[in-house]
Protein backbone atom coordinates (compact mmCIF):
# COMPACT_ATOMS: atom_id res chain seq x y z
CA UNK A 1 0.00 0.00 0.00
CA UNK A 2 1.06 3.61 -0.95
CA UNK A 3 2.29 5.52 2.14
CA UNK A 4 0.18 8.64 3.02
CA UNK A 5 3.04 10.12 4.38
CA UNK A 6 4.61 10.11 1.01
CA UNK A 7 2.51 12.38 -0.41
CA UNK A 8 1.41 16.19 0.09
CA UNK A 9 -2.51 15.01 1.04
CA UNK A 10 -0.91 12.44 3.36
CA UNK A 11 1.31 15.13 4.99
CA UNK A 12 -1.49 18.02 5.61
CA UNK A 13 -3.61 14.97 7.04
CA UNK A 14 -1.55 14.13 9.45
CA UNK A 15 -1.17 17.83 10.41
CA UNK A 16 -4.91 18.49 10.77
CA UNK A 17 -6.04 15.45 12.52
CA UNK A 18 -4.25 15.58 15.85
CA UNK A 19 -5.87 17.68 18.42
CA UNK A 20 -4.64 21.01 20.04
CA UNK A 21 -3.59 18.73 23.36
CA UNK A 22 -2.00 16.02 21.39
CA UNK A 23 -4.39 13.46 22.04
CA UNK A 24 -5.60 11.34 19.65
CA UNK A 25 -9.36 11.68 18.31
CA UNK A 26 -12.22 9.45 17.28
CA UNK A 27 -14.47 9.90 14.79
CA UNK A 28 -17.75 8.06 14.86
CA UNK A 29 -18.96 7.25 10.95
CA UNK A 30 -21.99 6.11 9.29
CA UNK A 31 -22.29 4.20 6.62
CA UNK A 32 -24.03 1.52 4.36
CA UNK A 33 -23.18 -1.91 4.76
CA UNK A 34 -22.51 -2.56 1.18
CA UNK A 35 -18.99 -4.36 0.10
CA UNK A 36 -16.66 -1.02 -0.90
CA UNK A 37 -18.11 0.96 2.53
CA UNK A 38 -17.69 -2.52 4.33
CA UNK A 39 -14.05 -2.49 2.72
CA UNK A 40 -13.31 0.74 3.64
CA UNK A 41 -12.61 -0.26 7.27
CA UNK A 42 -10.29 -2.27 6.38
CA UNK A 43 -8.20 0.20 4.13
CA UNK A 44 -8.66 2.90 6.84
CA UNK A 45 -6.71 1.25 9.52
CA UNK A 46 -3.82 3.04 7.75
CA UNK A 47 -5.06 5.92 8.41
CA UNK A 48 -5.18 5.47 12.06
CA UNK A 49 -1.96 4.49 12.43
CA UNK A 50 -0.80 7.33 10.69
CA UNK A 51 -2.77 10.09 12.08
CA UNK A 52 -3.99 8.08 15.39
CA UNK A 53 -7.28 9.23 14.68
CA UNK A 54 -9.39 6.00 16.00
CA UNK A 55 -12.75 5.41 13.29
CA UNK A 56 -15.67 4.35 15.17
CA UNK A 57 -17.68 2.54 12.66
CA UNK A 58 -21.79 2.08 12.77
CA UNK A 59 -22.55 -0.08 9.77
CA UNK A 60 -26.62 -0.18 9.09
CA UNK A 61 -28.84 -1.76 6.17
CA UNK A 62 -29.64 0.83 3.59
CA UNK A 63 -32.83 1.71 4.91
CA UNK A 64 -32.46 1.78 8.69
CA UNK A 65 -29.36 3.93 7.89
CA UNK A 66 -31.48 6.58 5.96
CA UNK A 67 -34.13 6.66 8.79
CA UNK A 68 -31.12 7.21 11.46
CA UNK A 69 -28.96 9.22 9.55
CA UNK A 70 -32.05 11.66 8.66
CA UNK A 71 -33.26 11.66 11.94
CA UNK A 72 -30.03 12.44 13.84
CA UNK A 73 -29.27 15.11 11.00
CA UNK A 74 -32.42 16.64 11.01
CA UNK A 75 -32.44 17.13 14.98
CA UNK A 76 -28.84 18.03 15.21
CA UNK A 77 -28.60 15.08 17.24
CA UNK A 78 -24.56 15.04 17.13
CA UNK A 79 -24.55 11.29 16.95
CA UNK A 80 -22.00 10.88 13.74
CA UNK A 81 -19.24 13.08 13.10
CA UNK A 82 -19.25 11.28 9.14
CA UNK A 83 -22.61 10.45 7.69
CA UNK A 84 -22.90 7.78 4.29
CA UNK A 85 -25.99 10.00 1.77
CA UNK A 86 -26.49 9.97 -1.58
CA UNK A 87 -28.36 12.30 -4.25
CA UNK A 88 -31.75 12.28 -3.14
CA UNK A 89 -30.08 14.13 0.37
CA UNK A 90 -27.00 16.11 -0.48
CA UNK A 91 -28.60 19.47 -2.47
CA UNK A 92 -31.11 19.11 0.16
CA UNK A 93 -29.39 19.03 3.18
CA UNK A 94 -26.94 21.22 1.77
CA UNK A 95 -29.54 23.73 1.64
CA UNK A 96 -30.89 23.75 4.50
CA UNK A 97 -27.43 23.91 6.44
CA UNK A 98 -28.09 20.11 7.78
CA UNK A 99 -24.45 19.29 6.74
CA UNK A 100 -21.03 21.63 5.92
CA UNK A 101 -19.86 22.48 2.36
CA UNK A 102 -16.40 20.87 1.86
CA UNK A 103 -13.77 22.44 0.59
CA UNK A 104 -10.36 20.76 -0.13
CA UNK A 105 -7.08 21.29 -1.03
CA UNK A 106 -5.86 21.47 -4.45
CA UNK A 107 -4.23 17.74 -4.46
CA UNK A 108 -7.30 16.31 -3.97
CA UNK A 109 -8.10 17.83 -7.63
CA UNK A 110 -12.02 18.40 -7.42
CA UNK A 111 -12.33 18.59 -11.52
CA UNK A 112 -11.51 14.85 -11.72
CA UNK A 113 -15.12 14.17 -9.94
CA UNK A 114 -17.02 12.78 -13.08
CA UNK A 115 -19.24 16.04 -13.64
CA UNK A 116 -22.71 13.67 -12.99
CA UNK A 117 -21.87 12.75 -9.53
CA UNK A 118 -20.34 16.07 -8.84
CA UNK A 119 -23.44 18.13 -9.42
CA UNK A 120 -25.75 15.77 -8.13
CA UNK A 121 -23.80 16.19 -4.95
CA UNK A 122 -23.68 20.22 -5.05
CA UNK A 123 -26.20 23.31 -4.66
CA UNK A 124 -25.01 26.35 -7.26
CA UNK A 125 -21.91 24.85 -7.58
CA UNK A 126 -21.15 24.32 -3.82
CA UNK A 127 -20.06 20.61 -2.89
CA UNK A 128 -21.53 19.33 0.35
CA UNK A 129 -20.79 15.45 -0.06
CA UNK A 130 -17.94 13.81 -1.48
CA UNK A 131 -18.62 10.85 -3.75
CA UNK A 132 -17.31 7.95 -2.42
CA UNK A 133 -18.62 5.68 -4.91
CA UNK A 134 -20.45 6.44 -7.68
CA UNK A 135 -23.40 4.36 -10.05
CA UNK A 136 -25.67 3.83 -12.83
CA UNK A 137 -27.36 0.68 -13.32
CA UNK A 138 -27.39 -2.04 -16.30
CA UNK A 139 -28.00 -5.70 -16.92
CA UNK A 140 -25.52 -8.33 -15.46
CA UNK A 141 -26.40 -11.72 -17.39
CA UNK A 142 -25.03 -15.16 -17.34
CA UNK A 143 -23.76 -15.68 -21.22
CA UNK A 144 -22.93 -19.39 -20.61
CA UNK A 145 -26.84 -19.69 -19.45
CA UNK A 146 -28.40 -17.06 -22.23
CA UNK A 147 -26.00 -19.36 -25.25
CA UNK A 148 -27.37 -22.83 -23.86
CA UNK A 149 -30.86 -21.14 -24.08
CA UNK A 150 -30.29 -19.89 -27.26
CA UNK A 151 -31.32 -16.38 -26.54
CA UNK A 152 -29.30 -13.03 -26.33
CA UNK A 153 -29.57 -9.58 -24.26
CA UNK A 154 -28.57 -6.31 -26.18
CA UNK A 155 -27.96 -2.75 -25.02
CA UNK A 156 -31.22 -0.95 -24.27
CA UNK A 157 -33.01 -4.35 -24.97
CA UNK A 158 -37.07 -4.08 -25.56
CA UNK A 159 -38.67 -5.21 -21.76
CA UNK A 160 -40.16 -8.27 -24.03
CA UNK A 161 -37.17 -9.44 -25.04
CA UNK A 162 -35.56 -9.02 -21.48
CA UNK A 163 -38.47 -11.11 -20.21
CA UNK A 164 -38.18 -14.26 -22.51
CA UNK A 165 -34.48 -13.87 -22.08
CA UNK A 166 -35.23 -14.55 -18.29
CA UNK A 167 -37.90 -17.42 -19.27
CA UNK A 168 -35.56 -18.93 -21.19
CA UNK A 169 -32.86 -19.08 -18.95
CA UNK A 170 -35.66 -19.87 -15.44
CA UNK A 171 -34.77 -23.54 -14.23
CA UNK A 172 -36.21 -23.37 -10.47
CA UNK A 173 -35.42 -27.01 -10.39
CA UNK A 174 -31.91 -27.00 -10.63
CA UNK A 175 -32.28 -23.71 -8.46
CA UNK A 176 -31.91 -21.55 -11.42
CA UNK A 177 -34.03 -17.94 -11.68
CA UNK A 178 -34.85 -16.25 -14.75
CA UNK A 179 -34.37 -12.85 -13.34
CA UNK A 180 -33.50 -11.44 -9.68
CA UNK A 181 -34.32 -8.12 -9.12
CA UNK A 182 -35.14 -5.92 -6.07
CA UNK A 183 -38.26 -6.05 -4.42
CA UNK A 184 -37.79 -5.86 -0.66
CA UNK A 185 -39.81 -2.29 0.13
CA UNK A 186 -37.76 1.32 0.20
CA UNK A 187 -37.48 4.41 -1.68
CA UNK A 188 -33.95 3.16 -2.63
CA UNK A 189 -34.82 -0.63 -2.53
CA UNK A 190 -37.44 -1.87 -4.56
CA UNK A 191 -38.75 1.62 -6.00
CA UNK A 192 -34.95 2.12 -7.60
CA UNK A 193 -35.20 -0.63 -10.22
CA UNK A 194 -39.17 0.32 -10.04
CA UNK A 195 -38.59 3.47 -10.97
CA UNK A 196 -36.84 2.72 -14.01
CA UNK A 197 -39.12 0.60 -15.15
CA UNK A 198 -41.79 3.42 -14.84
CA UNK A 199 -39.75 5.28 -16.61
CA UNK A 200 -39.09 3.21 -19.35
CA UNK A 201 -42.83 3.05 -20.01
CA UNK A 202 -42.92 7.11 -19.89
CA UNK A 203 -44.29 7.46 -16.38
CA UNK A 204 -43.34 9.93 -13.75
CA UNK A 205 -43.52 10.21 -10.04
CA UNK A 206 -45.38 13.90 -10.62
CA UNK A 207 -47.08 15.95 -13.26
CA UNK A 208 -46.10 19.53 -13.34
CA UNK A 209 -48.04 20.72 -10.80
CA UNK A 210 -46.75 17.79 -8.60
CA UNK A 211 -49.64 16.05 -7.79
CA UNK A 212 -48.96 11.96 -7.74
CA UNK A 213 -49.34 10.05 -11.26
CA UNK A 214 -49.67 6.43 -9.39
CA UNK A 215 -52.90 6.08 -11.11
CA UNK A 216 -51.91 6.90 -15.04
CA UNK A 217 -51.72 4.06 -17.41
CA UNK A 218 -48.02 4.16 -17.66
CA UNK A 219 -47.61 3.14 -14.31
CA UNK A 220 -50.07 0.29 -14.29
CA UNK A 221 -48.89 -0.98 -17.41
CA UNK A 222 -45.29 -0.86 -15.89
CA UNK A 223 -45.71 -2.47 -12.40
CA UNK A 224 -47.86 -5.17 -14.27
CA UNK A 225 -45.54 -6.45 -16.47
CA UNK A 226 -42.34 -5.68 -13.23
CA UNK A 227 -45.06 -8.19 -10.83
CA UNK A 228 -45.27 -10.38 -13.88
CA UNK A 229 -42.08 -10.96 -14.07
CA UNK A 230 -40.29 -11.51 -11.36
CA UNK A 231 -43.68 -13.10 -10.18
CA UNK A 232 -42.97 -15.60 -12.56
CA UNK A 233 -38.86 -15.86 -13.25
CA UNK A 234 -37.78 -14.76 -10.00
CA UNK A 235 -36.81 -16.22 -6.78
CA UNK A 236 -39.53 -17.12 -3.94
CA UNK A 237 -39.62 -14.35 -1.50
CA UNK A 238 -38.22 -11.78 -3.59
CA UNK A 239 -40.38 -9.48 -1.93
CA UNK A 240 -37.91 -9.62 0.85
CA UNK A 241 -34.72 -9.15 -1.50
CA UNK A 242 -32.69 -6.04 -2.18
CA UNK A 243 -28.97 -5.37 -3.24
CA UNK A 244 -27.83 -7.63 -0.76
CA UNK A 245 -29.62 -10.12 -0.72
CA UNK A 246 -29.38 -10.70 -4.29
CA UNK A 247 -25.76 -10.07 -4.63
CA UNK A 248 -25.68 -13.39 -2.48
CA UNK A 249 -28.13 -15.30 -4.56
CA UNK A 250 -26.50 -14.31 -8.07
CA UNK A 251 -22.76 -15.50 -6.58
CA UNK A 252 -24.58 -18.70 -5.67
CA UNK A 253 -25.00 -19.04 -9.05
CA UNK A 254 -28.59 -19.06 -8.71
CA UNK A 255 -29.61 -16.19 -11.34
CA UNK A 256 -30.03 -15.82 -14.73
CA UNK A 257 -29.82 -12.00 -15.12
CA UNK A 258 -29.79 -9.22 -12.71
CA UNK A 259 -30.43 -5.16 -13.20
CA UNK A 260 -29.31 -3.43 -10.55
CA UNK A 261 -26.16 -0.91 -9.68
CA UNK A 262 -23.16 -1.13 -11.54
CA UNK A 263 -21.13 -1.34 -8.41
CA UNK A 264 -22.30 -4.72 -8.24
CA UNK A 265 -19.50 -6.22 -10.80
CA UNK A 266 -17.31 -4.97 -8.72
CA UNK A 267 -18.19 -8.15 -6.19
CA UNK A 268 -19.48 -11.21 -8.64
CA UNK A 269 -17.40 -14.06 -8.55
CA UNK A 270 -19.15 -16.05 -10.99
CA UNK A 271 -17.27 -16.70 -13.83
CA UNK A 272 -18.54 -15.50 -18.01
CA UNK A 273 -20.89 -12.49 -16.61
CA UNK A 274 -21.65 -10.28 -19.31
CA UNK A 275 -23.36 -6.82 -19.44
CA UNK A 276 -25.93 -4.57 -21.38
CA UNK A 277 -27.41 -1.03 -21.08
CA UNK A 278 -30.76 -1.00 -19.28
CA UNK A 279 -34.08 -2.09 -20.62
CA UNK A 280 -36.82 -0.13 -21.89
CA UNK A 281 -40.18 -0.04 -23.34
CA UNK A 282 -39.87 2.98 -26.26
CA UNK A 283 -38.56 5.20 -23.80
CA UNK A 284 -34.89 5.61 -22.65
CA UNK A 285 -34.47 8.49 -20.76
CA UNK A 286 -34.51 7.24 -16.89
CA UNK A 287 -33.86 3.61 -17.76
CA UNK A 288 -30.97 3.80 -15.97
CA UNK A 289 -30.48 5.44 -12.67
CA UNK A 290 -27.77 7.74 -11.03
CA UNK A 291 -26.74 7.48 -7.63
CA UNK A 292 -23.40 8.15 -5.42
CA UNK A 293 -23.09 6.84 -1.97
CA UNK A 294 -21.18 9.88 -0.62
CA UNK A 295 -19.45 11.15 2.25
CA UNK A 296 -20.86 14.16 4.62
CA UNK A 297 -20.48 16.70 7.64
CA UNK A 298 -23.30 17.15 9.24
CA UNK A 299 -23.28 20.40 10.60
CA UNK A 300 -23.00 21.06 14.58
CA UNK A 301 -20.07 18.50 15.08
CA UNK A 302 -17.12 19.24 16.99
CA UNK A 303 -14.87 17.23 15.31
CA UNK A 304 -15.32 19.30 11.86
CA UNK A 305 -11.89 19.89 10.51
CA UNK A 306 -10.76 15.99 11.14
CA UNK A 307 -14.34 15.07 9.68
CA UNK A 308 -13.09 17.16 6.73
CA UNK A 309 -9.73 15.90 6.14
CA UNK A 310 -10.90 11.60 6.50
CA UNK A 311 -13.53 12.53 3.76
CA UNK A 312 -10.67 13.90 1.86
CA UNK A 313 -8.58 10.95 2.06
CA UNK A 314 -11.28 8.38 1.83
CA UNK A 315 -12.52 9.82 -1.58
CA UNK A 316 -9.09 10.72 -3.18
CA UNK A 317 -6.53 9.26 -5.62
CA UNK A 318 -4.47 8.13 -3.18
CA UNK A 319 -7.49 6.03 -1.42
CA UNK A 320 -8.09 4.61 -4.36
CA UNK A 321 -4.68 3.41 -5.37
CA UNK A 322 -4.59 2.08 -1.44
CA UNK A 323 -7.38 -0.19 -2.32
CA UNK A 324 -5.58 -0.95 -6.04
CA UNK A 325 -2.65 -1.81 -4.36
CA UNK A 326 -4.13 -2.98 -0.86
CA UNK A 327 -3.45 -7.34 -0.56
CA UNK A 328 -6.60 -8.07 0.80
CA UNK A 329 -8.86 -6.64 -2.49
CA UNK A 330 -7.13 -5.10 -5.81
CA UNK A 331 -7.86 -3.09 -8.79
CA UNK A 332 -10.79 -4.88 -9.61
CA UNK A 333 -12.36 -3.48 -5.99
CA UNK A 334 -11.57 -0.24 -6.25
CA UNK A 335 -14.69 2.08 -5.70
CA UNK A 336 -15.64 3.10 -9.28
CA UNK A 337 -17.84 5.55 -10.85
CA UNK A 338 -16.47 8.44 -9.07
CA UNK A 339 -13.28 9.97 -10.99
CA UNK A 340 -12.29 10.11 -14.80
CA UNK A 341 -8.73 9.02 -13.83
CA UNK A 342 -9.68 6.15 -11.96
CA UNK A 343 -10.78 4.72 -15.86
CA UNK A 344 -7.52 5.29 -16.97
CA UNK A 345 -5.30 3.39 -15.04
CA UNK A 346 -4.15 0.50 -16.70
CA UNK A 347 -4.32 -2.17 -13.50
CA UNK A 348 -7.86 -1.11 -12.97
CA UNK A 349 -8.98 -1.30 -16.84
CA UNK A 350 -7.39 -5.11 -16.95
CA UNK A 351 -9.32 -6.14 -13.83
CA UNK A 352 -12.43 -4.48 -14.72
CA UNK A 353 -14.41 -5.66 -17.72
CA UNK A 354 -17.16 -3.89 -16.30
CA UNK A 355 -15.50 -0.32 -16.73
CA UNK A 356 -16.74 0.32 -19.84
CA UNK A 357 -20.65 -0.32 -19.47
CA UNK A 358 -20.48 1.45 -16.27
CA UNK A 359 -18.66 4.54 -17.86
CA UNK A 360 -21.85 3.99 -20.26
CA UNK A 361 -24.72 3.67 -18.14
CA UNK A 362 -23.27 7.01 -15.77
CA UNK A 363 -23.03 9.00 -18.90
CA UNK A 364 -26.11 8.26 -20.50
CA UNK A 365 -28.24 8.50 -17.50
CA UNK A 366 -30.87 11.86 -17.58
CA UNK A 367 -31.43 13.22 -13.84
CA UNK A 368 -32.84 16.65 -15.02
CA UNK A 369 -36.14 17.74 -15.03
CA UNK A 370 -37.82 17.50 -18.36
CA UNK A 371 -41.18 17.91 -19.71
CA UNK A 372 -42.08 13.88 -18.61
CA UNK A 373 -41.17 15.16 -15.18
CA UNK A 374 -40.63 18.09 -13.12
CA UNK A 375 -38.33 16.82 -11.08
CA UNK A 376 -34.17 16.71 -10.88
CA UNK A 377 -33.41 13.37 -10.10
CA UNK A 378 -33.74 9.39 -12.06
CA UNK A 379 -34.70 6.84 -9.37
CA UNK A 380 -35.73 9.35 -7.11
CA UNK A 381 -37.34 13.15 -7.07
CA UNK A 382 -34.93 15.93 -5.10
CA UNK A 383 -37.70 17.08 -3.47
CA UNK A 384 -38.03 16.50 0.93
CA UNK A 385 -41.41 14.87 0.74
CA UNK A 386 -40.21 12.51 -1.49
CA UNK A 387 -38.33 9.63 0.72
CA UNK A 388 -41.99 9.67 2.63
CA UNK A 389 -44.20 9.29 -0.99
CA UNK A 390 -41.48 6.84 -1.66
CA UNK A 391 -41.50 4.83 1.21
CA UNK A 392 -45.71 4.55 1.37
CA UNK A 393 -45.24 3.78 -2.37
CA UNK A 394 -42.75 0.93 -2.13
CA UNK A 395 -44.71 -1.10 0.41
CA UNK A 396 -47.38 -1.14 -1.68
CA UNK A 397 -45.54 -2.15 -4.31
CA UNK A 398 -44.33 -5.38 -2.53
CA UNK A 399 -48.05 -5.98 -1.60
CA UNK A 400 -49.02 -6.45 -5.35
CA UNK A 401 -45.57 -8.27 -5.69
CA UNK A 402 -46.36 -11.00 -3.12
CA UNK A 403 -49.81 -11.36 -4.11
CA UNK A 404 -51.37 -9.61 -1.06
CA UNK A 405 -53.12 -7.15 -3.24
CA UNK A 406 -53.82 -6.63 -6.81
CA UNK A 407 -51.72 -4.15 -9.22
CA UNK A 408 -54.75 -1.84 -9.52
CA UNK A 409 -55.34 -2.40 -5.69
CA UNK A 410 -51.88 -1.22 -4.91
CA UNK A 411 -51.62 1.79 -7.50
CA UNK A 412 -55.04 2.70 -5.69
CA UNK A 413 -53.54 2.64 -2.02
CA UNK A 414 -50.18 4.33 -3.29
CA UNK A 415 -51.77 7.18 -5.15
CA UNK A 416 -54.03 8.49 -2.00
CA UNK A 417 -50.99 7.91 0.19
CA UNK A 418 -48.79 10.06 -2.32
CA UNK A 419 -51.76 12.19 -2.50
CA UNK A 420 -52.30 13.04 1.33
CA UNK A 421 -48.22 13.47 2.01
CA UNK A 422 -48.17 15.88 -0.99
CA UNK A 423 -51.26 17.62 -0.16
CA UNK A 424 -50.21 18.05 3.31
CA UNK A 425 -46.99 19.75 2.50
CA UNK A 426 -48.73 22.52 0.35
CA UNK A 427 -47.82 21.22 -2.88
CA UNK A 428 -51.79 22.24 -3.86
Amino acid sequence: MKNLMNTALGLSLVATSALADGHASELTIAIVNNGHMINMQKVAEAYTEETGVALNWVSLEEGVLREQVTSDTATGGGQYDIINIGMQEAPIWGAAGWIEPLEFSDEYDVDDLLPAMRNGLSVDGTLYAAPFYGESSMVMYRKDLADAAGVTIADNDSWDNVKAAAAAMHDPDNGVYGACLRGKPGWGDNMAFVTTVVNSFGGAWFDAEYHPTLDSDEWKSAIEFYVDLLGTYGPPGSEGNSFNEILALYNEGKCGMWIDATIAASFLTVDGVEYAQSPNAGNPVGANWLWAWAMAVPTGTEKSEEAHAFIEWATSKAYIEAVGNHADFGWSKVPTGTRASTYAIPEFQEAAPFAAAEMAAIESAAPEATDLKPYVGVQFASIPEFPEVGTAVAQEIAAALSGAKSVDEALEAAQSAADSIMSEAGYY
